[in-house]
């Protein structure tokens, strides 16, 4: 089955979504092999690929150039490119023109945006001009300068108010489906029951319409923190260094070739 955007929004009620992060052609393959329905390539490669501390210092070139990739190795899931860090806060027109790059570039299928109500006029934009868009809201990882670090959203009454706020907005507006970021479990499954578009959960608890994963962090290859919320579905990272200390070995020792 090839995934389009409004496939993945019928899923609602029907199905959990499986989402996973993907950087290049290989990840995006195996994702893709393993039928996962929705492959994002977020700008957590900032992170997990490129070195930086934050997300923050990723550009729009880097991301389409690992979109592209991750397109060139996915047969049928839908690719979502994740907009990077001021490619869409400025005017509209810039906005739409860069979210285009994902798809006319890319070979995406759609994009994901940061941010509450503030994004609704953008996305009903990007809507109009034939751009399917994934919202965002909770912890979003652009905004770490604000929220003053990595932390859990909507522990209050107010917060919570304001995150069902936007995420009735991002609806109307006419994003596709909605990620859900450390938010409690409990205002996850209130806002997943008030929507008619799917929930994807990251720390968010199980009551969301889906989950997603960073590709490294499930299968253990992370460097540094990982999040609480994460499970490994495998520990691939000793493996891979025995393997190249075994290497390392057998060449020092004459014994490859």
């Amino acid at each position: 089955m090839t995934w389009t955007a409004l496939k993945i929004k019928s899923l609602k009620g029907k199905q959990k979504i499986t989402v996973v992060t993907a950087y290049d052609a290989l990840s995006g393959a195996y994702a893709d092999e393993a039928e996962i329905p929705l492959v994002l390539v977020g700008d957590s490669l900032a992170n997990t690929v490129l070195g930086y501390e934050t997300t923050l210092p990723v550009t729009m070139d880097e991301m389409i150039h690992h979109t592209a990739a991750v397109s060139r190795g996915v047969q049928n899931a839908l690719v979502v490119g994740d907009m990077p860090f001021m490619s869409y806060q400025g005017m509209i027109g810039t906005a739409v023109e860069n979210a285009g790059r994902f798809l006319k570039e890319a070979g995406a299928d759609a994009v994901k945006i940061e941010g509450g109500s503030i994004r609704a006029e953008l996305i009903e934009t990007l809507v109009a001009n034939g751009i399917p868009v994934l919202g965002h809201i909770g912890l979003t990882p652009q905004s770490v300068k604000e929220f003053g670090g990595f932390k859990k959203q909507g522990k209050t009454d107010e917060a919570a108010r304001k995150l069902m706020d936007d995420a009735m907005v991002l609806e109307q507006a006419g994003a596709f489906a909605l990620v859900l970021e450390c938010v409690p479990d409990e205002l996850a499954q209130k806002i997943s029951a008030a929507l008619k578009i799917p929930t994807i959960g990251i720390g968010a608890g199980p009551h969301c319409d889906g989950q997603v994963l960073v590709f490294t962090d499930l299968l253990g290859l992370g460097r540094g923190h990982v999040p609480g919320f994460v499970k490994k579905y495998a520990d691939l990272k000793p493996q891979i260094q025995q393997a190249l200390a075994a290497y390392k070995a057998d060449v020092e020792g004459g014994n490859f070739p």
